[in-house]
């Protein structure tokens, strides 16, 4: 069985492909053969020691997936050999084989192809999470996405149009625009590649003041933080829900709560990891509305690009150098 693997924190490049031990399962996990796995940006930020998590080392990144289960212990009851599942894992899911506990795998549907089944569990479950439980979307609202063309931000657009709210989409290239508009968008703004300094700031808050309908948005839904953030936390509307993802752009900001108290907005954590370990009844609530949602077509995940799993060391790069759009999934091709 051969795997990625994190020996020390530091580069991407020092991760490895080697051959490890096929896996035997505990009494309560089973052995999934993985056939696809998804890449997110915390990967990039993981094996390089700068997640909010360090796994003990040596680990095997990569936190989604999906394939088909060949052993499982013995007091395993939700499953079976040969069952289709995907999971969501923490760790572990760059290689060719996984043991999980029993309650962290789920059934797949018959029809769905592995890679989609990989690819939209940690960016839809963040935004279903961030927008419905965080900020509470409905009909009509108004949702500002940054970093729109992003695995999340995608989600976060499809989600919210899904929900019937008005979307305006923030990305960096014209490229990355005309993805959003693709996936409903109904606004796309282009703030550039490189930092803003304060008189591009405040020239970025008074176009995105000027796309609003309602003179500020509900919901400002941002997954990149550094120099974007403050300008897109003054173009919130009275009562507005700022909603706070990760920062992708690199530097965490520091907002002027002033903004918030004038506002009445709040600033809203979203940490879906958390939210699921410690609500996993409301988690897989959410997970099965996202599955019916795919189902029925109301919401379409987008993947990108597909790699040999072998070749993960190339594609967590990409994703750290913010040049992908919707998602990338590795495939394991034996």
């Amino acid at each position: 069985m051969k795997k990625i693997v994190c020996k020390e924190f530091g580069p991407v490049d020092d991760l490895v492909w080697e051959e490890g031990n096929s896996l035997e399962p505990q009494p309560n996990e089973v052995v999934i053969e993985i056939k696809s796995a998804a890449l997110n940006f915390p990967d990039y930020l993981i094996v390089q020691g700068l997640y909010q998590i360090k796994p003990p080392l040596p680990f095997v990144p990569g936190n989604e997936g999906a394939g088909v289960i060949k052993k499982i212990g013995d007091d395993v009851v939700s499953h079976k050999v040969g069952d289709r599942v995907y999971f969501m894992s923490g760790i572990g899911a760059f290689a060719e084989e996984i043991s999980l506990d029993q309650n962290q795998v789920f059934k797949m549907e018959n029809e769905m192809a592995f890679d989609v089944a990989a690819s939209y569990q940690l960016a839809y479950g963040t935004s279903f999470h961030a927008l419905v439980q965080r900020a509470n979307i409905a009909s009509g609202d108004e949702v500002l996405v940054l970093g729109g063309s992003g695995g999340v931000g995608l989600a976060a657009i499809d989600i919210a149009k899904a929900f019937g709210a008005r979307v305006i989409a923030a990305v960096s290239t014209n490229e990355k625009s005309k993805i959003c508009t693709e996936y409903g968008a109904d606004e796309v703004i282009i703030y550039g590649s490189e930092k803003l300094n304060k008189d591009q700031q405040k020239s970025f808050s008074s176009d995105l003041k000027a796309l609003s309908h309602k003179g500020g948005f509900d919901i400002v839904y941002d997954p990149i933080g550094d120099c974007f953030s403050e300008p897109a936390f003054r173009s919130i509307g009275w009562g507005g829900k700022y909603l706070v993802v990760g920062f992708a752009a690199g530097e965490i900001p520091k907002l002027p709560l002033n903004l918030a108290l004038l506002k009445g907005a709040s600033i809203v954590g979203v940490f879906w990891g958390t939210f699921a370990a410690l609500d996993p009844q409301t988690n897989q609530k959410n997970i099965q509305t996202l599955n019916e949602m795919v189902a029925d077509g109301r919401i379409k995940p987008l993947i990108s690009k597909t790699y040999p799993m072998e070749n993960a060391i190339e594609a967590i790069k990409l994703i750290g150098n913010r040049g992908v759009t919707g998602k990338v999934v590795l495939n394991n091709n034996r």
